[in-house]
């Protein structure tokens, strides 16, 4: 029990969970005002904005210079994790959610021509990464929920 009490009373991980919680209810938002509908797979879903990755990881980040101390290995380790992370949203899996855009709109050409149904298993997930915008917002956001839960 101690384990189990000891991760409910993690400032770092709250604040994490927190901002990432914020950012998936945002982006769901968001999506259903610019889409006009309510799709719940949007709260676990990737891509959108804005980035829950960039939010947690900046959490994170901040939460542990707040915790550990800002010259502690354990903030420098979260704040390149971080830097990584955003750098990856917006270059490898951002390419990969085109690329699905790409290949997913080449199997419905292929079904009007006459091939058979692709079954919806094997469609491609096309939001899977973040234009820099989007992961700006995120790292404002995890920024935003870390001074408001160390400062207010």
């Amino acid at each position: 029990m101690e384990i189990l009490e000891a991760i409910l009373h993690n400032q770092i991980l709250i604040v994490g969970l927190i901002s990432w919680a914020l950012a998936q209810v945002i982006k769901t938002a968001i999506y259903a005002g610019v889409n006009r509908e309510l799709n719940w797979e949007r709260l676990l879903g990737d891509g959108g904005m804005p980035s829950a990755h960039s939010a947690t990881v900046t959490s994170v980040a901040i939460s542990a210079g707040f915790v550990a101390g800002w010259d502690s290995p354990v903030f420098a380790v979260a704040a390149i994790l971080a830097i990584v992370v955003m750098h990856d949203a917006m270059g490898v899996r951002r390419e990969t959610g085109k690329q699905a855009q790409v290949i997913n709109s080449m199997m419905l050409t292929f079904e009007e021509l006459g091939a058979p149904d692709i079954p919806v298993e094997v469609k491609l997930k096309e939001l899977v990464g973040h234009s820099p915008l989007q992961v700006f917002f995120g790292f404002l956001l995890g920024l935003a929920v870390s001074l408001v839960y160390f400062l207010a």
